[in-house]
């Protein structure tokens, strides 16, 4: 089964997920990635900027995307454009997530720590159960996640709404008052 992050994990990530949307002015559905990493000055290049040559050996080094910090401190996130726009989206804020989670190398609880982080910040519970969404469809259509996505989201949701508490944290509140200033 891998590692797994302790329940107190958990909560800092969505906290630190909670605080970069309120450090960044992030209040609207759907959450975009590259939104984010524009306000982050982090440049976000899709592999389709290089030739074909350079274009295969980034599909090497990930299918998906990656990020990294040049000597200046400066970062990137690299990404493959041949992806829909819900895996692309996803990539993305995946990759700032080990930006905002400080990590410093590839592991198995990094990687544990951002897909929860990217699956946290792009539909979080809180705002799937005030628009009521029931279904990965919905989901999918209002957050503009992948239909996989979507049903991680539905399915996270559902724990949530089983073991979760009956009032809402600190950081559901702020999500919800954020998220109400746009409307």
């Amino acid at each position: 089964m891998g590692i797994r992050l302790s329940d107190e994990r958990y909560e800092e990530i969505k906290q630190i997920v909670v605080r970069m949307y309120e450090e960044y002015d992030i209040s609207c559905v759907p959450i975009n990635g590259f939104e984010i990493a524009s306000k982050m000055d982090i440049k976000v290049i899709p592999y389709s900027a290089y030739p074909e040559a350079t274009q295969k050996l980034l599909l090497k080094k990930s299918d998906d995307g990656f990020c990294l910090q040049l000597d200046t401190g400066e970062w990137y996130i690299y990404y493959n454009s041949k992806k829909g726009y819900g895996r692309i989206n996803n990539t993305i804020m995946h990759e700032i997530g080990h930006v905002v989670l400080d990590h410093t190398e590839d592991s198995e609880l990094a990687e544990k720590e951002v897909k929860f982080f990217a699956k946290f910040a792009l539909a979080p519970p809180v705002l799937i159960h005030k628009l009521k969404l029931e279904s990965p469809e919905e989901i999918a259509g209002i957050f503009k996640i992948s239909y996989e996505a979507a049903c991680n989201a539905l399915s996270y949701y559902h724990k949530w709404l089983r073991y979760g508490d009956s009032e809402y944290t600190d950081y559901e509140e702020k999500i919800l008052y954020l998220f109400s200033q746009a409307s």
